[in-house]
């Protein structure tokens, strides 16, 4: 890892860890991270991440990561390089421990041949559908297949003549010969191998017509690692059973224990990669890395820090009980990050043009800023001051509400770090929209507090002179209910039509015109911001990461 974090809270799968090490069960631990090359990461396998590489880290041990890539038609070396990619971002790194499951298949193969060898496994010639007619519900038992009595020497001969492709998609798979009757419907007789041709799998290419399934390649995955605790999500405990069994009937070099967790579950948004799928391919985000995503990607873009995200998975923390997790411990995390890390600047994002009558407009002075109040080590900044300025049309009110302290017909306020200005004349258009202000400068409020007199609002402005035009993208909440799709409805008719607002005519103080993407600021009075990908030379673009406080809180919708 990149950056230094507090010692690790303990969790009960730490006390599992330190019990196999107390009692000789293991002389170093083996975790790894195995996900699916089928899509984007999120921040649920963010959780996984940081716990598998983690203890590995803390515990002197090793992290594999791990590719289990069984599914070719859904597979793509794009996923591949995301998921590398998001993991080093994270700030974890396997060495030259990379594997993907597609390396092992001769090697399940063999297994499989086991299985037949010792009459555990069958080739069954049902079809996808009389298959789950036969194999019961949950509360009815499942009923043997007509095929499941083959012969070993039958079973032996149309495994190998499956490899060699002489038979259809779909006309036969290899299963286990467990219980039909089984409580869990997991050890019914569970397929081990279909067959699927014209596919060209990322890593294989075409050598395989025969392809393994997740339940029986994750196990003996593991075992030919060396994993000693192999740690997975809550909905595959009732797996457990069939991990085991895969590992227990075939010659694998070690037996790992599987442990089962909480998934993260996020309020406002979803988890499902089905479902961010369909929010992709139907245009309804712009891509994988759209800010308002929970893929890595997305919060990336959006301006979450590594440090942040390892952060809120620590505060979440590690358990057995499934729970949905308030969206605003996320973005307390980043705020907490980005308040002593990011840099202050000035940005007007709605402009309003205020002429300093009083000022000449032919001078042209500096005044300074601290790029941090709280850290002295970030120096400071000198910013242009002239006689006409931008403010933010929020900053203005004729009839102000009860409490605004910002500036009035008549009334007074200060200039972040200049002077204390006056209100005294207000430009309107012919349908009396607000055009421009004319106010006046008190020259002795300079860094002092004016005489006789209490101004209480301050206000962010830039100069007009020396602005720079932006484009800032206020992000929100995907979704406008915390658990969308609830009840079984259309999660899509949930989603938040206010979630992105582009701003085209912002004005930002000149040291912003450098930026680069990714680079994060504190707006001040306005949020975290970061630069996006989309910055181009003198005309930047910014993506709200989170505002300065929690707002939903306080207004859920």
């Amino acid at each position: 890892m990149t950056d230094a974090v507090d010692p690790p809270r303990t969790n009960f799968i730490r006390q599992i860890i330190d019990a196999d090490l107390a009692a000789g069960k293991h002389d170093r631990i083996a975790t790894r991270f195995p996900p699916e090359p089928n899509g984007y990461l999120h921040i649920g396998h963010a959780k996984s991440i940081a716990l598998n590489f983690g203890l590995a880290l803390d515990y002197h041990g090793t992290c594999n990561l791990r590719f289990d890539d069984t599914n070719p038609l859904k597979e793509d070396v794009e996923f591949v390089d995301s998921i590398q990619a998001d993991v080093r971002w994270l700030g974890f790194d396997w060495g030259d421990r990379r594997f993907f499951a597609s390396d092992y298949f001769e090697q399940l193969y063999q297994f499989a041949i086991e299985l037949i060898e010792q009459n555990l496994a069958y080739v069954c010639d049902l079809s996808a559908e009389d298959t789950r007619t036969y194999r019961g519900t949950l509360t009815e038992p499942g009923r043997d297949s007509p095929y499941r009595e083959r012969s070993v020497a039958e079973n032996l001969d149309l495994f190998a003549r499956m490899r060699s492709g002489e038979f259809g998609d779909g006309s036969r798979t290899l299963r286990a010969r467990i219980d039909m009757r089984s409580p869990n419907i997991n050890l019914r007789d569970p397929v081990l191998y279909r067959i699927k041709h014209g596919v060209i799998h990322h890593q294989t290419g075409s050598a395989w017509c025969l392809y393994p399934t997740y339940d029986y390649t994750h196990p003996l995955s593991d075992a030919l690692e060396g994993i000693t605790h192999s740690l997975c999500t809550l909905e595959f405990e009732d797996h457990r059973p069939l991990y085991d069994w895969c590992i227990d009937h075939v010659s694998v070099p070690s037996k790992p224990r599987q442990i089962e967790f909480s998934r993260l579950n996020l309020e406002y948004t979803v988890m499902s990669k089905r479902r961010l799928t369909e929010l992709v391919s139907e245009q309804l985000v712009n891509g994988w890395d759209d800010p308002r995503m929970p893929t890595l990607a997305g919060l990336r873009r959006r301006g979450y820090t590594p440090a942040a995200i390892r952060e809120f998975c620590e505060r979440v923390g590690v358990t057995k009980s499934d729970n949905l997790v308030e969206m605003a411990l996320l973005e307390s995390a980043i705020r907490d990050d980005l308040d002593a890390s990011a840099p202050r600047r000035m940005a007007v994002l709605r402009p309003l043009k205020v002429v300093l009558t009083n000022y000449p407009a032919d001078n042209h002075e500096l005044v300074t800023l601290s790029n941090h109040p709280k850290d002295a080590s970030m120096g400071n900044r000198e910013l242009p001051f002239s006689a006409e300025l931008w403010i933010d049309h929020n900053d203005f009110a004729e009839q102000p509400p009860k409490d605004f302290k910002r500036l009035i017909p008549g009334g007074e306020v200060r200039l972040r770090g200049a002077y204390v200005i006056r209100c005294d004349e207000v430009i309107k258009d012919a349908a009396g929209a607000v055009l421009e202000l004319r106010a006046s400068v008190d020259f002795a409020t300079l860094g002092k507090n004016p005489e006789g007199r209490k101004v209480k609002g301050v206000i962010h402005w830039v100069a007009a002179a020396t602005a720079i035009p932006a484009e800032i993208r206020l992000y929100d909440r995907l979704f406008r209910v915390p658990t969308p799709g609830a009840g079984g409805t259309d999660y899509r008719a949930d989603l938040n039509p206010n979630s992105l607002q582009v701003l085209t005519d912002c004005m930002v103080e000149p040291a912003l015109a450098d930026v680069t993407a990714g680079e994060r600021f504190q707006f001040e009075r306005e949020g975290y911001f970061v630069a996006d990908p989309d910055t181009a030379p003198a005309r930047p673009v910014f993506n709200l990461t989170v505002g300065l406080r929690d707002i939903w809180g306080k207004n859920r919708p």
